[in-house]
């Protein structure tokens, strides 16, 4: 069932069921009220006439039919018996209305019991013991309510016409409202029921005056550009990486070739060692590629606890066969206990993010040196900083440095795949650390890496 349907058929239901019980009550309560008020009515007549009889024994019955009739123009279908002790019939008024259950009534009242109710049919019956001095009497009356059932019968069809009218306008506001609440869920449903990875979802005209539906919008928004970045980068990546692939995997075919051809020892040896260090870097990137998916498809990464600084120099001495002329200066700045130094992390992950910024510092920097500090900012947080002279990224470069495929105007001269600061970046996020950079007056570039202890 649809938002709308649902909305229109829960809300008028309970609307109108509640609607139609009030108005039932008020009925009731008012023939209850009509009830109770034209039995006293009886009572008081009844009473009455008692009096008469009690207080002049000798009265004239011509001056009480007189007074009778008086009451029934009154009360219309009106009957009252007066009996004495003995249950004897002394008065009876001069309608012909019958009671053929007086002989019940009478023995129903006596001295304990001196009030008696009931109903035949649309007709209230009233009895009454009354003792007066040392006589004792009984009065019975029944009676038709003309004016409380005339009343009675205005009250059901006001509440019926009130009912009727006001069901007819739950229903249309109703309607009206609940399409004007879910007209934004529908337009946004009908909008993302078409939604494609190739262009995006204008929700600029839905209306976000309903919080829920603004938090729907924002949250669909930050969804579908998360959509578009994964499948832009997986685009990207098959793209720019198959092309990187092309030229290593050519290379090794061309070496397989020349070492088929090749006689000398070592020029053989000097192919082979190109093929290996091809079949590395290859191998490194479809590790870290492998790593960061698996973290970000939930999956339980291998976390184990080193030393950061060992780590470091493990790096460094890696990159010394690679660029002997290279040098790294390592210094600790403010290390209380050598406890700081131990990490809990993925060390494949760390280690590879280390050599990427190591290798920066070799490519970028102006001089043959770079530098390395390890300290702590507190008492959980482990701070790396990374700093070489050379030249430096542009703001514009800056806002963008660690997106994929980002290389700078400084990096004309260097081969590369523009992911080195991008898998930092990534990696930094697995492990809930910080990146920064940051380029000071001496041409010096700083990159500092924040790594939480724990």
């Amino acid at each position: 069932m649809k938002i709308v349907n649902k909305m229109q058929t829960y809300f008028s239901a309970v609307t109108i069921l509640l609607l139609a019980f009030t108005l039932a009550v008020i009925y009731f309560l008012f023939a209850a009220y009509r009830e109770e008020d034209f039995q006293q009515r009886q009572k008081d007549k009844i009473y009455i006439t008692l009096r008469f009889l009690s207080e002049f024994q000798d009265i004239d019955n011509t001056i009480l039919e007189k007074l009778g009739k008086t009451d029934v123009d009154q009360m219309y279908d009106e009957k009252l018996l007066i009996f004495d002790a003995n249950k004897k019939l002394v008065y009876s008024s001069i309608d012909d209305t019958p009671i053929d259950y007086s002989a019940k009534i009478l023995e129903t009242l006596s001295e304990n019991k001196n009030w008696y109710e009931g109903k035949d049919n649309l007709y209230d019956v009233v009895g009454v013991y009354l003792k007066k001095g040392n006589a004792s009497y009984y009065g019975i009356s029944k009676a038709y309510d003309t004016y409380g059932y005339t009343k009675l019968n205005f009250l059901k069809y006001i509440l019926l016409a009130t009912f009727i009218f006001i069901s007819i306008v739950v229903i249309l506001v109703v309607n009206y409202v609940s399409k004007k609440v879910s007209f934004p869920l529908v337009e946004m449903t009908k909008k993302i029921s078409n939604f494609n990875l190739d262009s995006n979802i204008d929700f600029s005209t839905t209306d976000s005056s309903i919080a829920e539906v603004s938090v729907l919008k924002q949250q669909f928004e930050e969804m579908t550009n998360r959509l578009h970045q994964s499948f832009a980068f997986q685009k990207n990546a098959v793209q720019h990486i198959s092309h990187e692939l092309k030229t290593p995997i050519a290379i090794l075919v061309s070496n397989f070739e020349q070492m088929e051809k090749e006689q000398n020892v070592t020029s053989l040896q000097k192919l082979i060692q190109e093929q290996k260090d091809n079949t590395k870097k290859l191998s490194e990137i479809i590790s870290v590629l492998l790593e960061i998916s698996k973290s970000e498809s939930n999956q339980k990464r291998a976390i184990t606890k080193f030393r950061i600084d060992d780590l470091i120099y493990d790096t460094i001495a890696d990159l010394n066969l690679l660029y002997p002329d290279f040098v790294f200066a390592v210094e600790y700045v403010a290390i209380e206990g050598e406890n700081v130094l131990n990490l809990e992390a993925n060390q494949n992950l760390i280690k590879l993010m280390l050599t990427n910024l190591m290798v920066n510092a070799v490519k970028y920097a102006s001089e043959s040196k770079a530098n390395i500090s390890i300290s702590t900012s507190n008492e959980n947080e482990l701070a790396l900083t990374f700093s070489n002279k050379g030249n430096s990224l542009t703001e514009g470069e800056q806002k963008v440095m660690f997106q994929h495929y980002f290389r700078g105007k400084n990096s004309n001269k260097a081969s590369g795949l523009g992911l080195g600061l991008f898998f930092v970046y990534k990696i930094m996020q697995l492990h809930k650390g910080k990146i920064e950079y940051q380029f000071i007056e001496n041409q010096t570039n700083i990159f500092t890496i924040k790594l939480p202890l724990s």
